[in-house]
């Protein structure tokens, strides 16, 4: 996990720090950078208040699974994020 954020995310909203993307396949094959996918897994590093009517059921730590296309890249301090809703998680470990 990366050092701690100063900032924060407003109501429904998490930051996700994704994880690595695969650098080969079962079989041992070198995947080129050019034919990386987005990783879809990534662990949690802000949350945001709960919303109203829904409440607020991931945590700081928490490493979720998130649909190929979710959320909105951002570059903090030198570090790749995923600013997305929390109804953009699919599953939580």
């Amino acid at each position: 996990m990366s050092k701690k954020l100063s900032g924060k995310v407003l109501a429904g909203k998490i930051l996700v720090e994704p994880g690595a993307s695969e650098e080969k396949t079962a079989s041992g094959i070198i995947i080129p950078d050019s034919a990386k996918e987005k990783p879809q897994k990534g662990t949690v590093v802000l949350v945001g208040a709960a919303k109203k009517d829904e409440p607020m059921e991931v945590k700081e730590g928490d490493t979720v699974y998130y649909g190929k296309y979710s959320g909105t890249e951002l570059n903090i301090d030198g570090t790749d994020y995923l600013l997305m809703s929390q109804s953009d998680v699919l599953y939580i470990l």
